[in-house]
């Protein structure tokens, strides 16, 4: 017997219908893959921007309680990387912004956060964090 699952899933990969209304999710992003080697923005980024991406990390410590966004970074950190040496500073980092304050995560906890891709300088004007890339109206899990 076949339910209404299997026979869009038949029906999308032989092409009888279209898939208009569906999304594939995309595989995460790593954002080292969003530079080059001399730290300009990679083609996959230029390409990229202004579009919905999806990447993985760990959320560092917030500088702010309340504030609009936080960093990912590739590592789990315990204390605030932008507190400590600049030998210390995370050279694997993304700002996240989100629509609404967000809930701290422990700081080992992997995560997934999906926005739209911004590239470029920009100083957050509360804290004075300068970001080279961010996703806005971002959304993690």
């Amino acid at each position: 017997m076949m339910n209404r699952r299997h026979f869009l899933l038949a029906a999308t990969s032989t092409g009888l219908i279209s898939p208009v209304g569906v999304s594939a999710q995309a595989a995460p992003i790593a954002v080292r893959d969003l530079y080059n080697k001399d730290l300009s923005f990679s083609d996959l980024a230029l390409s990229l921007e202004g579009k919905e991406i999806t990447v993985t990390g760990f959320m560092a410590p917030p500088l702010k309680a309340d504030g609009q966004f936080f960093v990912l970074t590739k590592k789990p950190m315990s204390v605030c990387p932008f507190c400590e040496t600049e030998a210390e500073w995370p050279d694997d980092i993304m700002a996240i912004y989100t629509k609404r304050q967000f809930r701290v995560i422990p700081f080992n906890v992997r995560i997934e956060a999906s926005g739209v891709l911004e590239l470029g300088p920009l100083k957050d004007p509360e804290t004075g964090f300068l970001s080279r890339v961010r996703l806005t109206a971002a959304r993690y899990s």
